[in-house]
């Protein structure tokens, strides 16, 4: 049963917002996460866990438990049809996870749920937001749950709700970028493919970009630009795009298709992260290309972060003004990322054959640099940005009389 209030109200259950909810659990904070959807994704969307997201997880206990779902891939190499133009090695990145984690992402969101029930948790579907207003005090929330409204007070509002955010919307923070001009392909299928199971491969072609990932179940992720994509490509139209741009030297089959989604994608990113008690994260706050896996990634980390801030400012670790560190550790991060994607996106998208050419030859002088194939890998992972999800030791301790003791972990309320 929904509260009249809480702590934290997140509004929306994906990736991020059940990572953030994980975080306010274990600091003891009473919160509240709220979804429109009777039930998670069963679709994989999202497929790799990169090594930074893994690490920042460690403390809320899901690392392992992701770990043991996946399967583990070193290698990530971009080709333009039979020429591999750069090989990256994830084997040597400098971390306890040296590794790209495939999982696809409903599987992902099956782990925080299932840690969410264990720290005594609840996710509180088919409840939508219908506005939010704040005030100095807090925020209001009108929901509505079985056909009935209701509406909750919270000290704080988080926006996991996506790119079509309430929350951003409620704050009127500007989300600056525009739309890609091509469409995008998303499917899963079992392939009779020539890489085998031991890399990530990016594609190159003049035809677009296709990127061909293999899944722990022995399915391939493909993702694919195309000019314009049936709202459900079929086996037919995934074996065409593979076709146009898969090494020649060898035949592709592609022989089921589990599932497949057309889609557009956008390159934005919000001015702010914060207005006053309203807060976004994930792609309310930052949406980009697909290109080298980052979406799922960058939010889960601006979950732990926020989440970390807020549990500190609860339990009176903190002051509030504080929290403007999220924004602070958290849009440069975004910045990055928008440029990694868009700049892995623009290369993918040359037709030109000049460019196409220059774009293959910078490539190949990289392969032949370690150094430089060491930083790509570095950014590629999010180890780059590790210090934008440090927090700073607090600005000051604590008053032992004033600070309230940490909240219990909650039985009723997520």
């Amino acid at each position: 049963m929904l509260p009249d209030s809480t702590e934290v109200l997140i509004i929306g259950a994906g990736p991020t917002g059940m990572a953030l909810s994980i975080v306010l659990h274990q600091a003891g904070v009473d919160h509240v996460l709220i979804d429109r959807l009777a039930q998670g994704l069963q679709t994989s969307r999202a497929g790799v866990i990169h090594a930074q997201t893994l690490e920042s997880l460690e403390p809320f206990g899901v690392t392992q438990r992701l770990s043991e779902l996946a399967l583990r891939l070193e290698n990530f190499v971009i080709r333009d049809r039979n020429r591999a133009l750069l090989k990256l090695d994830f084997g040597k990145l400098p971390s306890r996870h040296p590794y790209l984690l495939m999982l696809p992402q409903n599987l992902t969101e099956q782990v925080f749920a299932e840690r969410i029930t264990a720290l005594g948790g609840v996710i509180h579907r088919e409840v939508e937001a219908k506005a939010v207003v704040q005030d100095a005090d807090g925020a209001r929330v009108t929901v509505v749950e079985n056909g009935r409204e209701k509406l909750i007070s919270a000290r704080y509002v988080v926006g996991g709700d996506g790119m079509h955010s309430l929350v951003r919307k409620s704050t009127g923070i500007e989300f600056d970028g525009a739309a890609y001009d091509a469409s995008f392909v998303l499917a899963d299928v079992r392939l009779d493919w020539p890489v085998g199971p031991t890399e990530v491969s990016l594609f190159f072609a003049p035809a677009g970009l296709v990127v061909v990932a293999p899944l722990p179940d022995g399915t391939y992720r493909v993702v694919a630009t195309m000019d314009d994509a049936p709202e459900k490509p079929e086996i037919a139209d995934i074996q065409a795009l593979l076709d146009s741009r898969r090494p020649t030297k060898e035949r592709t089959r592609v022989l089921d298709l589990t599932w497949s989604s057309r889609f557009r994608v956008h390159h934005r990113l919000v001015r702010s992260y914060r207005k006053d008690r309203l807060f976004l994260m994930g792609d309310a706050a930052h949406v980009h290309s697909p290109a080298g896996g980052q979406g799922m990634n960058t939010g889960i980390i601006d979950a732990v972060v926020l989440g970390q801030l807020l549990g500190d400012v609860v339990n009176g670790v903190r002051p509030e003004a504080e929290l403007d560190l999220y924004e602070t550790l958290r849009r440069p991060a975004a910045q990055e990322v928008l440029e990694l994607a868009g700049t892995m996106t623009g290369m993918a998208l040359a037709r030109n054959p000049v460019k196409r050419f220059v774009r293959n030859l910078v490539l190949s002088v990289l392969n032949l640099n370690p150094f430089l194939k060491r930083r790509i890998a570095l950014k590629l992972s999010g180890l780059s940005r590790a210090p934008l999800a440090r927090l700073p030791a607090p600005s000051r301790q604590p008053d032992p009389i004033a600070v309230p003791a940490a909240k219990p972990r909650l039985k009723l309320a997520a």
